[in-house]
């Protein structure tokens, strides 16, 4: 393998949502330097970060029926029961909810937890509040999935925006199937995903844990595996 090649596999494609980002930081970066010098290394370096939120590297996702990958890399913030969004449909009752965080630094494509068909896509506007703040669930803006699986179970996935998250993309329809591990939404900058899930299934992560969207495991839907099987990054 040649050097160029070894480059080329060590930094981690750009998902396209985030080309017309960087382009403006990199223009920005450019006019700011031409007025006044010391701001095009600012810019310049504000354009790098700019490149790295929207990076979106190979991800390999374990093909067991049961497991529900994370859909999102960062934090897991709770690990809890709580009532989903109503407007999911999921019902009235408690659920296994589990959440994680991301930071600024954090990939934020969004990938799906478990096989299945996106039955229902809500959006709902709302505050932009710290997405961390357990409140946030309820009074931020939001996009909700609902994912019917093979066996007819459903799962919930939504994603919350956070203190300075403005934009929730979306690249799937109702009525589409998607592969744990798919591709099926992005959060711009900052934000949360929570993953609302039957109360057997077993939560294979605590709090404070390292999430890796579409190849940590969450949790067991099935409640067998008792054994937690985390990625850690």
């Amino acid at each position: 393998m040649s050097v160029y090649d070894s480059i080329r596999n060590a930094i981690p494609p750009i998902h396209p949502e985030g080309h017309k980002f960087i382009a403006i930081f990199l223009v920005a970066t450019l006019i700011l330097g031409w007025l006044f010098e010391p701001l095009f290394w600012i810019g310049l370096v504000l354009s790098v970060w700019c490149a790295l939120f929207f990076r979106d590297p190979q991800r390999v996702t374990p093909v067991v029926g049961s497991y529900v990958v994370s859909p999102a890399d960062g934090r897991v913030s709770s690990v809890a029961q709580a009532v989903p969004p109503r407007e999911l449909g999921l019902g009235e009752e408690p659920l296994l909810r589990i959440c994680v965080f991301m930071n600024v630094f954090n990939v934020h494509v969004n990938r799906a937890p478990v096989t299945g068909r996106v039955t229902r896509i809500a959006y709902r506007p709302g505050k932009f509040i710290n997405a961390e703040l357990d409140k946030a669930s309820e009074d931020n803006e939001r996009n909700g999935l609902v994912i019917e699986r093979p066996d007819g179970r459903s799962i919930g996935v939504v994603q919350i925006a956070g203190l300075i998250a403005r934009r929730i993309v979306s690249f799937v329809r109702e009525g589409e199937s998607l592969t744990a591990g798919d591709r099926f939404g992005l959060i711009r900058f900052g934000s949360r995903v929570d993953v609302y899930l039957p109360l057997t299934a077993t939560a294979l992560v605590s709090e404070g844990q390292i999430a890796i969207a579409g190849e940590t495991v969450l949790a067991d839907i099935d409640g067998e595996i008792k054994t937690p099987f985390v990625r850690v990054g």
